[in-house]
């Protein structure tokens, strides 16, 4: 049985740094997202259980890799998805950082493919090649990547690269390599995502349009004879109740006016990635439209690239909503609330106890902490009763 097939998920989480705060496209309520800030929320992550953390990649976000390799020292078992940019690193480059910072994190690392979607930050990044030449790079970059990381001595000649006599001496801690999640909705992209990757990801569309989504990953991995694991990334609003939760969505857009939806709307049209043009064609970047599945909530999307998505509701709600996708074939969710900190802590204690989740996402009680007490004692004197929510 594969980890996609066994009804069961990881979740990961995500840390903001790009920044954060109670508000979208708005300073008010704002943070600054420091280095003591991003350790609180990987801390946090880390004992409530979560499998990892998605860094994000681009030039309007810190450094992935350095952010890594600031955290894991302050970490337990949290892994951190990071990524790699095929184009603005040599593969070499790439194998050797990857291969240290898996060493120094004890086999905790796992690898984020992004070729890239914004014609504009590309070409500032030196890249000034269309959209499916770019997925040419990709491929050949995989190649050599995972020969490097794999213990081989690796000599190719690709269209764009070469190597020659190449080799990394000091190995991961992961055999042959840390995961590999790719997300691309492209036919090249889901073409590259079959020969090298494990883990296929889509952003959070409907369930019709992740299914759709799925089964052509799968027909690209059936033709290859390999199996992929899925993850999906989205956003989430839980509160205990779901006008609580719908609330708290109309108030984290609250601050947008018309002029600030455009700008980001026309800046996001200039890309050529599929996956985004799909979540924008989900809204249209209406107010009026942002309700596009039940429970599922496309606000984010109005000035924000990438996820755009949320789940929005109940805990029994979000969890349904989650149970669906897992049903599809989705094994692990990637998500992310604002502001981080206190959302992580949210999700974790009111949906992880309605998931199915594997052991390696959760953090049952030790047996000295299953001694108590869970809340605050009452008067000083009595103990509150522990309530554990069913699977």
């Amino acid at each position: 049985m594969t980890a996609s097939q066994d009804g069961r998920t990881d979740v990961l989480w995500f840390l903001p740094t790009h920044g954060d705060g109670r508000y979208l496209g708005a300073s008010d309520g704002a943070r600054d997202v420091s280095l003591n800030y991003l350790r609180q929320i990987a801390q946090a992550s880390d004992d409530l259980g979560y499998y990892g953390v998605l860094l994000p990649t681009g030039r309007s976000c810190e450094d992935s890799w350095v952010v890594a390799s600031a955290l894991a020292p302050l970490t337990k078992r949290l892994r951190f998805l990071v990524a790699v940019r095929p184009g603005l690193q040599e593969p070499s480059a790439a194998a050797r950082m990857a291969a240290t910072l898996d060493r120094i994190s004890d086999g905790r690392l796992l690898i984020n493919v992004v070729t890239g979607g914004d014609p504009v930050e590309l070409r500032g990044d030196g890249v000034f090649l269309d959209h499916d030449e770019r997925y040419v790079v990709t491929d050949e970059f995989l190649h050599i990547w995972r020969g490097l990381m794999a213990g081989e001595t690796v000599r190719f000649e690709g269209k764009h690269l070469r190597a020659e006599n190449g080799r990394v001496i000091f190995r991961p801690v992961q055999a042959p390599y840390p995961p590999l999640y790719f997300g691309g909705s492209s036919p090249a992209g889901i073409e590259v995502a079959a020969d090298h990757c494990d883990v296929y990801l889509t952003w959070g569309e409907p369930p019709a349009g992740v299914a759709e989504k799925i089964a052509k990953a799968r027909e690209a991995a059936d033709r290859r004879g390999k199996t992929f694991s899925y993850g999906i990334r989205l956003h989430v609003i839980v509160r205990e109740t779901e006008a609580e939760a719908w609330e708290a969505a109309e108030r984290l857009i609250s601050r947008l006016d018309d002029e600030t939806i455009a700008q980001a709307q026309a800046t996001l049209k200039r890309q050529d990635s599929i996956g985004q043009s799909r979540m924008m064609a989900l809204h249209g970047g209406r107010r009026d439209k942002l309700v596009v599945s039940p429970n599922l909530w496309a606000g984010v999307g109005l000035v924000r690239g990438g996820a755009g998505t949320a789940l929005v509701g109940s805990a029994d709600q979000v969890a349904d909503r989650m149970k669906e996708y897992i049903d599809l074939g989705i094994d692990r969710f990637i998500l992310s609330g604002y502001p981080h900190l206190e959302e992580a802590y949210r999700f974790a204690e009111l949906v992880f106890p309605k998931l199915p989740l594997r052991a390696t996402t959760g953090n049952p009680p030790s047996t000295a902490r299953n001694n108590g007490p869970f809340g605050e004692v009452i008067a000083n004197d009595i103990v509150p009763g522990r309530r554990i929510a069913a699977h």
